[in-house]
């Protein structure tokens, strides 16, 4: 009718006005950038805060550890590779590790050195949810091995006449395929969750590369679903796996004490120093930075980055070091390897 029609479109304009910002904020939507409850199309990757001025200098250890890491692993792999005489589980599962450190080091180095090189910051949401995927997923993968070569050396001090018999070139399969399957099974529906949420708050991330807990804090959506899933996810692999390494060398000490002699428990003892090496390079990073969150003082922002690089950074980096150093089979190889 007529005379409603002003009123009408009086209503109608309040509405609009009025409306929820959350509610603008549709899957693919895209608007400019002009506060806070804007939608954003990229992300921006951090640094190191407060250290921007010297950028350029922090890249140069940064580099070093990256060209180490892409040497020691491939040397790694190829020597492991082309010796027969150590194709046995230690060394397959040595060679799953680097497999999981290159993989993680390909996609976290990059993403620092265009930061600290080309100030580089913007990553699309596709890219930011692919990096993501993809570095949690070497990540599970690193403590799923971890896990794997806790099961060989508990096998190797505990039933050593049995071990060629239990660890079998089928049975080593079907613990990767086992790895492959869970890692996926729980890393693949984070990015498709992410997807569904609106990012209005910020676009910037804290870290140099995209973590699915500093993501979901940026979201203005409902992210119970998310962070309860992601909760499930890091339970179920990396702290799950925690507790069974613990748990095989409670088993292994107590083989270990029940050894009559002393020389023989060293040397029982000497077969996992690379291997608790490997655990503590992956895990305590990890669990220092969760006790700071939660239990610790109020320390700059660039504390907590550095102790989030040690843990993606660091393993990939000392990993192949502390096995050449710890393994004097490997060190021999390497030698006549090189020399050759």
């Amino acid at each position: 009718m007529p005379f409603f029609s002003p009123l009408l479109a009086y209503v109608t304009r309040y509405q609009k006005i009025n409306e929820p910002k959350e509610k603008a904020c549709n899957p693919g939507t895209t608007l400019p950038v002009n506060g806070t409850n804007s939608i954003f199309s990229t992300f921006l990757v951090t640094g190191l805060p407060g250290l921007e001025t010297v950028h350029i200098w922090i890249s140069i250890p940064f580099c070093a550890m990256f060209l180490i890491t892409l040497v020691g692993n491939v040397s790694i792999m190829t020597i492991i590779w082309q010796e027969q005489t150590l194709h046995v589980p230690m060394y397959i599962f040595l060679v799953m590790l680097a497999i999981s450190d290159l993989g993680l080091s390909l996609f976290t180095f990059p993403t620092m050195l265009r930061i600290f090189w080309l100030n580089a910051r913007e990553l699309t949401f596709s890219a930011c949810f692919t990096q993501m995927f993809f570095i949690h997923t070497f990540q599970d993968f690193e403590s799923a091995i971890i896990l794997a070569m806790a099961f060989d050396r508990y096998v190797a001090i505990s039933h050593p006449l049995h071990y060629s018999s239990i660890l079998t070139n089928s049975i080593i399969a079907r613990i990767g395929l086992a790895i492959v399957v869970r890692t996926l099974t729980v890393q693949v529906p984070l990015p498709m969750l992410l997807r569904r949420l609106c990012f209005c708050r910020s676009n910037i991330l804290s870290h140099s590369y995209c973590l699915h807990p500093d993501i979901i804090k940026l979201s203005c959506s409902d992210t119970r679903t998310n962070s309860i899933f992601g909760l499930f996810v890091v339970l179920s692999t990396m702290g799950l796996d925690f507790l069974l390494i613990l748990l095989s060398y409670v088993l292994i000490l107590n083989t270990v004490l029940r050894i009559a002699s002393h020389g023989g428990r060293l040397k029982a003892l000497s077969t996992c120093i690379s291997h608790l090496c490997a655990v503590i390079l992956f895990f305590t990073p990890m669990i220092c930075l969760s006790m700071l969150h939660r239990f610790g003082p109020s320390l700059p922002s660039h504390v907590y980055v550095a102790m989030a690089n040690m843990h993606f950074l660091i393993p990939p980096v000392m990993n192949p070091i502390v096995y050449v150093v710890k393994t004097k089979q490997m060190q021999d190889k390497i030698l006549k390897f090189f020399i050759k």
